[in-house]
């Protein structure tokens, strides 16, 4: 299998100088392996994904002289296909109903006995004549993914969960996660199972990300293990901070990639900025 790589924005504002440095890594790993460079617009939160924000996306990778197999994977286009896939993981027991908001989720963390506000979430399902009448009264719940169903499913295999990253073999380590939300009540997917299942689909076999998501492999190992998918080879790569030190945001308009092809720079000033040559 050749390898493939991707570029995954979600079009929730305008693309900035951290995008182009993970874009133009992305790319031009696939470049080096004579590999394939996959663009897939992750727009599952209908409330802050626009259509003009798609539109710049293609525009500044085309800019930046990124070329992108066609056709272009939109997430909110497969809204079934991540249903059926949540369905197979509540037939097995593997996820749950948690109807806890933010805040008790929050207060749970935080009176545990090992609790900081720091520390990750576990629960368990409501008893079932409990959980029927929430279910009555309308009440919003998030699914759950039981860590505790999810270890006794894989049985010795969970001690054996590894990914491959720049360092070598890793041993995941998917309980620093806890009990995530995978879905919820009237939504049937989140960025961890939409982009596990997205991945396999497309034959990407090279992760490509920020080192701010590196923990994510631990926990999209044990998805791709519980759902039988290949599990890609990840790689980490610096952030692009801003002059104050922090991780670029959307919010920095002035970074966007936009403004700066406003302000007549190129793609080759654009690459000398972060490195790249």
């Amino acid at each position: 299998m050749p390898a493939t790589t991707r570029f995954a924005p979600s079009p929730t504002g305008l693309l900035h100088l951290g995008h182009a440095f993970s874009a133009l890594t992305a790319f031009e790993a696939a470049q080096a392996a004579d590999g394939r460079f996959l663009l897939r617009i992750e727009d599952i939160d209908s409330g802050r994904c626009r259509p003009e924000f798609e539109a710049a996306i293609y525009e500044d990778l085309a800019w930046l002289g990124l070329e992108w197999e066609q056709p272009v994977r939109r997430q909110s286009e497969h809204m079934v296909e991540y249903a059926a896939v949540l369905q197979t993981l509540i037939d097995r027991g593997l996820v749950y109903r948690c109807f806890r908001t933010r805040r008790e989720v929050a207060e749970a963390i935080a009176s545990a006995p090992h609790g900081t506000s720091t520390e990750i979430f576990t629960g368990a399902p409501l008893p079932s004549a409990e959980e029927r009448a929430r279910i009555d009264a309308g009440d919003a719940f998030a699914w759950r993914l039981s860590l505790n169903q999810a270890r006794a499913a894989l049985g010795p295999a969970y001690a054996e969960l590894e990914f491959e990253d720049e360092t070598g073999a890793v041993r995941a380590e998917p309980e620093r996660h806890g009990d995530v939300v995978l879905a919820r009540k009237e939504f049937p997917t989140s960025y961890h199972l939409a982009s596990v299942w997205d991945d396999a689909q497309q034959g990407v076999t090279d992760v490509i990300r920020g080192e701010d998501l590196r923990d994510a492999a631990h926990l999209h190992v044990l998805l791709q293990r519980l759902l039988d998918l290949p599990i890609p080879r990840y790689r980490c790569h610096r952030l692009i901070l801003g002059e104050d030190g922090k991780r670029l945001a959307k919010r920095d308009a002035a970074l966007s990639l936009r403004a700066l092809r406003e302000a007549r720079k190129n793609p080759a000033q654009l690459r000398a900025t972060l490195g790249l040559g």
